[in-house]
């Protein structure tokens, strides 16, 4: 990626981030309920109209929208995204502390799903329309058709109550506690990128470079691993990236069953207890984790395939 090309993604990605912000403080400034009485009430005060708005004006939710936002975003290009009603300290303090557990247990439940995934994809596809094929489809299947909740209730009920391995409690951010909730997401994911690793792998197979390698009498093993492997890895790299940024955001029905101190958990609570600030600053992390991996994703297809960076 040349230097233009990484000037006008970097604008496309700070014209999307302001359209995010924008759209985001728009809809929770529109969203019903009072952010004041529901602190106010939390707090065990009683909610007295003086005393509405007298936290209305302390919190500078009786000005303006175009002037709240304004105020808003300036805070946050200074690293300030406010205070959470919620949780009463800082909302970036709030999203690092919620984010190390959560980034913790993706890159865990990411190594799962690799592990599993991309050697059963590649045993599908080089045994096509075989019984290892139909085993594996027929696995995968019933994954992609198990719900991630169903799925972390019976783990949980095996792991935690039957066998006793784990706190059921949760809460914990220990490597014990956090195998469970990681091998919930991998497992759900493994199902769809085994199967999106066997098309790639099949597809590859299928191209002629991969005959005439055969004719020459290259042995499989080495087609695959030096040949195939490399061209199919475009597609799953792509596919990694999307997960790994949306692991990130925080599986809320996870974390919630788990009662793992992430980013969805944290979320689920903000939006129950109307914590604009958090919510406003949790979705633009978000954005700004996606649009980061993509263009991390971006940049690795050069390495990944030559003809890119060849401009072909």
């Amino acid at each position: 990626m040349s230097k233009k090309q990484l000037g006008k993604r970097f604008i496309q990605i700070v014209a999307v981030l302001f359209g995010i912000s924008f759209l985001t403080f728009m809809l929770t400034y529109l969203s019903p309920g009072d952010p004041a009485e529901i602190m106010l009430t939390e707090c065990g005060n009683l909610p007295t109209p003086e005393l509405l708005e007298q936290t209305r004006h302390e919190l500078g939710l009786d000005r303006p929208f175009l002037v709240q936002y304004g105020s808003w975003l300036t805070g946050v290009l200074t690293g300030d995204m406010g205070t959470s009603y919620a949780f009463k300290m800082p909302v970036v303090q709030k999203l690092v502390s919620c984010f190390w557990p959560t980034l913790k247990m993706s890159l865990l439940a990411l190594v799962m799903m690799v592990a599993v995934s991309i050697p059963l994809g590649i045993l599908s596809a080089v045994y096509q329309n075989k019984w290892p094929d139909y085993l594996v489809r027929g696995i995968t299947f019933i994954g992609v058709s198990v719900p991630s909740f169903w799925l972390g209730l019976i783990l949980l009920s095996i792991f935690g109550v039957q066998l006793r391995w784990i706190n059921v409690a949760g809460g914990t951010t220990d490597f014990k506690a956090m195998v469970l909730p990681a091998a919930t997401l991998a497992l759900a994911m493994s199902a769809k990128y085994t199967r999106q690793v066997r098309n790639a792998v099949l597809e590859e197979l299928h191209q002629d470079y991969v005959t005439g390698a055969r004719m020459r009498g290259i042995r499989e093993g080495v087609i695959l691993w030096k040949h195939v492997l490399p061209n199919a890895m475009l597609p799953i790299v792509t596919l990694l990236g999307l997960s790994l940024g949306s692991l990130l955001g925080g599986t809320a029905v996870v974390e919630i069953i788990y009662n793992w101190p992430g980013m969805g958990n944290m979320a689920v609570r903000a939006i129950s207890c109307r914590d604009y600030p958090l919510v406003q600053g949790y979705v633009l992390w978000i954005a700004v984790l996606y649009m980061v991996i993509n263009l991390l994703v971006d940049l690795s297809y050069q390495y990944l395939d030559p003809r890119l960076k060849e401009g072909k």
